[in-house]
């Protein structure tokens, strides 16, 4: 058993959601608590497995561990192919830990709850898909199967108040303004990304990404398609890039961003935020820094400037919000540019010591913004779900009313602030130290927006919390209640997380940095 444990766990933690959830088909669907529970229950299964992983993986191993190669579709050379390393192991672990949370954030939902508990554990299926795949073609084959219960849990669990206007004066609902802008920025760059690894895999005779990497890059001259090698590659480059940085999201590709979070259903946030972002960071860090060394370099300070972009308009942006959710959802462009900055930095000079800094720094904000910003979201959907309003100006004054909301709010607000001490500012701290010797003026740049992350944050802090007792919230019907014990349940984790990781980081970047240093010495 624990033999067949060891070989097979990589399957186990990708499939057992999928499992879980046709488990759940045959449930009752008027038995909500059987529901939640066996959906929760089930979801802490990939966690524990993935804990064993984290425990059995072995740092100093160069390459991947834990593989299994299955027969999949021979005819063109493309096999099921899994393995970690410590770059993806951290994401499993950051995938597998948030979805239980955003289950147990969802016991208040009662509509149509069976399809609900099923997409999130198929959406956690694909996830995982993305980090474990070391074949290209299954890689996007899962990078696919992502989209599409997210697109059905902010089309038909988001927020049913809003109204957008299109062209022509034509009216639609908000939350599907919202999924179908995501799904069709997502698939639009999926178009270019897919065709490059078509072409990879007609090329080269296989999907397999560590071949791949090997004769890519040993190919450096003559004439593919009737056009020089140097101009394929640069094209593959930027279908990569623009698929990626849709993602991630980078500016001036991210205004899907804060139409899809703020629609979504609070624990559908939790999960965009925390793992989906992460898989376009992810696609940088494994797709194109191996395969496209040279032109990362070249194009370096384009991504540099993508990067700062996105973390001075981020911060901007959400400096003007009104909305609290859309006020966090901007923060996220922010952090997720310090992501960008570090892997720019590092296609500038892989291998020194500066792009190895800056690449640690990208991977643990990866980590780092996953657990901040999934709590900043819940604890925004808890005072949604309480106030019915997400505008900031009919809060304020709130502390008195709800001191240890306030005090888990104030907490997780000072995680994304970068507090010294909290895990925020580890990482953002190595990639602003591995990037300025490399990139002088775009990491200054980048400063105004951490000076203007202080403000928004401080700002959203003050709206909500701070001022006079708010008369309309402390009595009557609209009497505001404190946080759950189950809903501090979902928080307890992370902010000790958080905490953890602030105080002694070295328990993850011990992992992260072996990876690195390995893959891009």
């Amino acid at each position: 058993m624990m033999e067949f444990l060891t070989t097979h766990i990589l399957t186990l933690i990708l499939f057992f959601p999928v499992l879980a959830a046709l488990v759940i088909l045959c449930l009752p669907k008027d038995n909500l608590k059987l529901i939640r529970w066996t959906a929760f229950g089930a979801s802490l299964v990939p966690f524990l497995l993935t804990v064993l992983l984290w425990a059995r993986f072995a740092p100093s191993q160069a390459g991947y561990q834990f593989q299994e190669q299955y027969a999949w579709y021979a005819a063109i050379h493309s096999s099921f192919h899994l393995g970690v390393d410590g770059i993806s192991l951290t994401m499993v672990l950051l995938t597998t830990l948030l979805t239980p949370l955003a289950l147990l954030a969802s016991f208040n939902i009662t509509d149509r709850l069976k399809a609900y508990m099923m997409l999130f554990l198929f959406l956690e299926a694909g996830m995982l898909g993305v980090f474990m795949a070391v074949d290209l073609l299954i890689f996007f084959v899962f990078w696919e199967i992502g989209l599409v219960p997210m697109y059905f849990l902010i089309n038909q669990w988001g927020s049913e108040k809003g109204e957008r206007t299109l062209w022509k004066g034509v009216k639609v609902q908000a939350r599907n303004y919202a999924s179908l802008k995501f799904i069709i920025y997502t698939m639009a760059g999926s178009l270019g990304l897919l065709l490059a690894i078509q072409m990879l895999g007609v090329l080269f005779q296989t999907y397999d990404l560590t071949e791949l990497v090997q004769k890519w890059n040993a190919l450096t001259t003559g004439t593919m398609m009737g056009l020089p090698v140097e101009t394929v590659k640069t094209i593959a480059f930027w279908a990569f890039v623009i698929a990626f940085a849709i993602k991630v999201p980078v500016w001036p590709f991210h205004t899907w961003l804060p139409d899809a979070h703020t629609e979504a259903p609070t624990a559908g946030s939790m999960l965009l935020a925390g793992v989906l972002l992460k898989l376009g960071a992810y696609g940088f860090l494994r797709l194109v820094l191996p395969l496209y060394p040279v032109e990362a370099r070249a194009y370096a300070p384009w991504l540099a400037f993508l990067a700062v972009m996105a973390i001075i308009f981020g911060a901007f942006a959400s400096f003007g919000q009104k909305d609290f959710k859309r006020l966090v959802a901007y923060s996220s462009v922010n952090h997720m540019g310090f992501v960008l900055l570090g892997i720019a930095a590092a296609a500038r000079a892989l291998g020194s010591t500066d792009a190895t800094i800056a690449l640690n720094g990208a991977v643990l904000q990866m980590f780092n913004h996953g657990l901040s910003a999934a709590g900043m979201f819940f604890l925004v959907g808890v005072l949604y779900e309480r106030t019915h309003t997400r505008d900031l100006e009919e809060y304020g004054g709130l502390f008195p009313l709800v001191p240890i909301y306030g005090g888990i709010l104030i907490f997780t607000s000072m995680a994304s602030l970068g507090l010294p001490g909290l895990n925020g500012f580890i990482s953002e701290f190595l990639v602003v130290r591995g990037s300025f010797p490399l990139l002088p003026l775009f990491t200054a740049l980048a400063m105004i927006g951490l000076l203007m992350t202080g403000a928004y944050i401080l700002k959203g802090i003050k709206m909500v919390l701070h001022g006079p007792v708010n008369e309309k919230w402390a009595h009557g019907e609209h009497k505001l209640t404190e946080i759950k014990p189950r809903e501090i349940a979902v928080m307890a984790p992370l902010m000790a997380l958080i905490l953890a990781t602030g105080v002694y980081p070295a328990w993850i970047l011990n992992v992260i940095n072996n990876a690195v240093v390995t893959i891009f010495h």
